[in-house]
């Protein structure tokens, strides 16, 4: 399945489509495919949520024996969603560029998300070799979808690399805290003008709604909905809330006052006001 040959996730084009290296996706929110209860719960949740690409790692996938069966690399193909392959796991400049290239072949992509851990305990990014490593994946005519932290000079650096869109986390993988840097993110949305897709961390949708209202591109979360008492619900749930934001923040939202202002506007004085000082 190559991402270059697919659409978006939805058939019907949209008027405010998320754009990735040139390409077009309707939704905004990107899914991960790990930890969920079942494959069927999986593809429940992902035909209910619609989103824009899935990640995968390599590591799911039997490349070992090509006459085994993989049942999961089937269901991500009946689904027809682009994949987005990533580096997850890796510690070296090395390995990732080595995993890469062979997600490369195996998914029939030039997209990855690049992930390089610096701290197994917060699963950080390693912020001193990220750059390194993407502007090699980019040499190799990799579209590079960095996982870094709210960093802005990591960032600005992976943008002068030639990165055209970043994935910047909101808190430690997994931990569903939300956004815990709030200033660091919003700073980073008014500072950089690339796709900005909130990567890791978030846990509710109310977190997917915030970032977005912020003006953040797009968020990508995993555990957030395959650990869900209900995934499939909650996978909707992220999307609704997801749009909602985007929505709100194409709207513009009222500026936020220090003291109450009236709702209803009022001409002169009340009337009761002007009879009590009549009588």
């Amino acid at each position: 399945m190559s991402m270059t040959s697919l659409n978006s996730s939805a058939d019907t084009p949209s008027a405010d489509p998320l754009l990735l290296y040139g390409q077009r996706f309707n939704s905004r929110l990107l899914l991960g495919t790990s930890r969920y209860p079942s494959p069927h719960i999986l593809e429940a949740a992902l035909r209910l949520a619609q989103p824009a690409m899935l990640t995968a790692s390599l590591r799911r996938q039997n490349i070992s024996d090509p006459d085994t069966p993989n049942r999961f690399w089937e269901l991500l193909r009946t689904l027809g969603t682009p994949v987005l392959p990533n580096t997850a796991g890796c510690h070296s400049v090395q390995e990732v560029i080595t995993t890469a290239q062979m997600a490369r072949e195996v998914f029939e992509t030039p997209w990855i998300k690049l992930e390089l851990i610096g701290d197994d305990y917060t699963l950080q990014p390693d912020t001193l070799n990220l750059v390194q490593a993407a502007s090699q994946l980019i040499k190799e005519g990799f579209k590079v979808m960095p996982y870094c932290t709210e960093d802005l000079v990591l960032c600005q650096r992976l943008v002068d690399a030639g990165c055209q869109a970043i994935m910047p986390w909101a808190a430690p993988i997994g931990t569903g805290k939300g956004p815990i840097n709030a200033y660091a993110l919003r700073t980073l949305r008014e500072r950089l003008s690339v796709p900005m897709i909130v990567d890791a961390g978030l846990g509710l949708p109310s977190h997917a709604c915030q970032v977005m209202e912020w003006g953040f591109d797009g968020v990508l979360l995993n555990t957030a909905v395959a650990l869900a008492q209900d995934p499939v619900a909650m996978a909707g749930a992220f999307a609704a809330a997801t749009q909602a934001g985007r929505t709100a923040f194409l709207s513009g939202a009222m500026p936020e006052q220090q003291a109450a202002q009236p709702s209803t506007p009022v001409l002169g004085t009340p009337f009761w006001h002007q009879l009590g000082a009549d009588t």
